[in-house]
């Protein structure tokens, strides 16, 4: 895999892809991937495709070229670009030290950065990592599921994957903040107007303790696309998804399809047999799509496992 050096107009220029890419653009992470995100960008900016024949024999791209080109309006000018990377926000991308390597695995559809914030370092947080996810609208026995699942493996030193939202995210979070360990927060938006807004005070803790990680860039509205999005680089992130109550429609459940694709571990919770809200769970259980966990300890072990033939 190619990668473009590292250098200041590089991160400049990948600061502005993330207000033209929407989640999961392959061909423009084909396009940063073949060129960098400095010819990328002047390209976009020209409207001009690439001369690669191979890259452009997607009949797409020609589409794709005029939407990222129409989509340059949304890029603040350069100045305040660079004020903005110089603020509270850091960015992240392939080829920096905080990096995680496990987003490699999404191929051209990984972000083509991180707006990231908090005092946790996010790649060296996501090597041991379990990603705790679920419904938001969760029962009280799902809620203390994900406080306890989120206390317990930060407590022995896992670091806690989620997004924030209602539920059981957010039980999880704080689980993990009660232990005092490291969590990781996947925003749907851009980080300086976090969603939903009756989680500031959780954010802040996130950030706190841990990090806040969004591929929206500052400003940016959460939106129904970037929330089923997010779910790829919550999977991404965690060496292995948990998945604690979900509907057979749950978008959780899109997490652990993730986890799939990138053959990582999905594991999923028993819930009652009467709950609906423990259907998506006992479904992956029975196709045997995930194992099945009753507490951290079964986490710690299908992921220990898993590092274990990964090594």
């Amino acid at each position: 895999m190619i990668r473009a050096t590292v250098t200041g107009e590089e991160r400049i220029a990948r600061a502005e892809l993330t207000w033209i890419a929407e989640p999961r653009e392959r061909l423009l992470g084909a396009l940063v991937r073949a060129s960098g995100a400095v010819e990328a960008m002047a390209l976009i900016r020209a409207g001009r495709l690439p001369h690669d024949a191979e890259l452009t024999a997607n009949p797409g791209w020609q589409q794709a070229m005029a939407r990222w080109h129409a989509a340059l309006e949304r890029v603040p000018p350069r100045g305040e670009v660079k004020r903005t990377l110089g603020g509270r926000f850091r960015l992240v991308y392939p080829g920096c030290a905080e990096w995680p390597g496990g987003l490699d695995g999404l191929g051209d559809a990984a972000p083509v950065a991180l707006w990231v914030t908090g005092v946790a370092d996010l790649g060296f947080s996501c090597r041991r990592s379990a990603a705790v996810t679920g419904a938001r609208a969760a029962t009280a026995y799902g809620a203390y599921l994900g406080s306890e699942f989120g206390g317990s493996l930060a407590d022995r030193g896992w670091t806690v994957v989620s997004g924030a939202s209602f539920g059981i995210d957010a039980s999880a979070h704080r689980g993990a903040l009660a232990a005092d360990g490291v969590t990781i927060a996947v925003a749907a938006g851009g980080l300086d107007e976090p969603y939903p807004a009756a989680h500031i005070d959780l954010f802040g803790a996130i950030a706190a303790q841990g990090t806040l990680v969004s591929e929206a860039p500052p400003g940016a509205r959460a939106s129904r696309l970037r929330f089923e999005a997010r779910q790829r680089v919550i999977a991404a992130l965690a060496t292995g998804t948990v998945i604690i109550e979900a509907g057979s429609r749950s978008g959780a459940l899109t997490a652990a399809r993730h986890a799939r694709d990138l053959r990582r571990p999905i594991m999923a919770v028993p819930g009652p047999v009467t709950s609906d809200l423990s259907s998506g769970c006992h479904e992956l259980i029975q196709r045997r799509q995930a194992v099945l966990v009753t507490c951290a300890s079964d986490v710690i072990n299908a992921l220990e496992t898993a590092l274990a033939a990964d090594s």
